[in-house]
């Protein structure tokens, strides 16, 4: 292979010229011909015996030609892409073949689409916000209730009437001017009084009944309600089952022991502190999202579209793949989810656009800060690997080449560049410095 030339025509693209010599087009050549002649039938030949001279004198001396292009082309222009220089982004386009014969060999140019030259605007002390992970009294409040909670028993209520609180089982029917209203119907239905769960005014008026009474209740539906019942009264016939109430732990020191604290106080700290670690985490997940959205808006340059389309494509293709293993198809999932294939295409492809100005922002930092893996961090890269996989070091090393693991430890190492040295900002705080500003000017 001869690289001829390699010439930027437009932005992001190149037109690329090959020169392959006479000799190795011919071997080619004669490679399809060994391929093919199975396939050819030639009168006085057994199927696959006759010659290639033959061959090409029935069907002309360019019968193999083609494809004998086919087989080299694929090389041939990686062959010339890494002699060039050039990463493409797409397939070569536009082909035209000037020469191709055994004598004078085959010449050919073509177009591609490459990588874009981009820039980032800023990649240090990105400004983002960042919730604060303080817990408030009321928080812990709330978990040390939900605690209270789970070591609650419900019991069983039989020498009272019903009260605010109680879960009650009633059977109910409801009525519209004396007519039985579909969906208004059910038996032993279990109804915690006071949880908002039918229309105002139907709760309160089950308490002061006890078990075995039997009365109806009035209500009038909200006007914002389904269109068939919105504003009109109705009746509910009610039959009061059973009453029972949830029993609560008492808040003391044994109930701190059951949780692995010695004290109430004790319990309140640990509470604090793991709502503490759970706040700033998720905060931080939050950041961490916030300083990347704003690296892909500093990314600057002519971005090639079939580059997102690209992307897009395979983010598909990778989401199907997943919602496959689940036991479902996409267009299920799809209808599951509400969506329809548009509106989940234009998001995929939306996503897209930030995966490639992530991706072009990383190799830009990792050229900008000459980030390079020692041998150290490579071979522990390759020793973490086998013990995630339960394989043998050298296994892993024979399927993973060590540019991949370097390349893999950069790209980390500028992702991590990114987010250490970016600037949290509270919500509040920065909401009032764009206040100040705006009545400063």
């Amino acid at each position: 292979m001869s690289l001829v030339s390699a010439n930027k025509t437009e932005t992001n693209t190149y037109t690329v010229e090959i020169s392959v010599s006479a000799e190795d087009f011919k071997k080619a050549v004669q490679d399809s011909y060994f391929k093919n002649r199975k396939n050819i039938q030639v009168p006085g030949f057994r199927k696959g015996k006759a010659p290639k001279h033959l061959i090409e004198s029935l069907y002309g001396e360019d019968f193999f030609y083609e494809d004998a292009l086919e087989a080299i082309f694929p090389s041939e222009v990686d062959a010339a892409y890494k002699e060039a220089g050039i990463e493409a982004v797409d397939q070569p386009r536009d082909l035209d073949v000037k020469t191709m014969n055994v004598t004078e060999g085959l010449n050919f140019t073509f177009n591609v689409t490459v990588k874009p030259e981009i820039s980032v605007k800023q990649y240090k002390a990105i400004e983002a916000e960042k919730e604060s992970a303080d817990v408030t009294d009321e928080e812990i409040d709330g978990e040390i209730k939900y605690m209270l909670d789970r070591g609650s028993r419900i019991v069983d209520v039989d020498d009272r009437p019903a009260k605010d609180g109680d879960i009650t089982v009633i059977d109910f029917e409801g009525f519209t001017d004396g007519v039985p209203f579909e969906g208004g119907k059910a038996e032993k239905y279990n109804l915690t009084i006071g949880s908002g769960q039918f229309i105002p005014g139907f709760e309160e008026q089950i308490i002061g009944h006890s078990i075995g009474d039997e009365f109806d209740i009035n209500v009038k539906f909200p006007d914002d309600y389904a269109e068939e019942l919105a504003g009109k009264d109705a009746v509910f016939k009610i039959v009061l089952h059973e009453i029972k109430y949830k029993e609560m732990p008492e808040l003391d020191d044994e109930f701190a022991k059951d949780q692995d604290y010695d004290t109430v106080a004790d319990l309140k700290e640990g509470v604090k502190k793991d709502l503490a670690a759970h706040k700033e985490e998720h905060a931080q997940h939050h950041f961490e999202d916030a300083v990347i959205e704003k690296l892909c808006e500093n990314v600057e340059g002519e971005i090639p579209e079939v580059m997102f389309e690209n992307k897009a494509q395979n983010n598909i293709r990778d989401f199907e793949q997943r919602v496959t293993q689940q036991g479902l198809n996409l267009e299920m999932y799809l209808g599951y989810m509400g969506l329809d294939k548009d509106s989940f295409e234009k998001m995929m492809r939306e996503r897209a656009v930030n995966d490639v100005k992530y991706e072009l922002a990383i190799e830009k930092i990792i050229e900008l800060e000459a980030l390079k893996a020692t041998e150290e961090e490579i071979e522990k890269e390759y020793a973490d690997m086998a013990e995630q996989y339960k394989l043998d070091v050298e296994k892993i090393k024979s399927i993973i080449p060590a540019d991949a693991v370097e390349e893999q430890i950069n790209r980390r190492s500028a992702a991590k560049l990114v987010i250490d040295s970016a600037v949290p900002v509270a919500p509040a705080a920065k909401e009032d410095a764009t206040a100040d500003k705006a009545e400063e000017e």
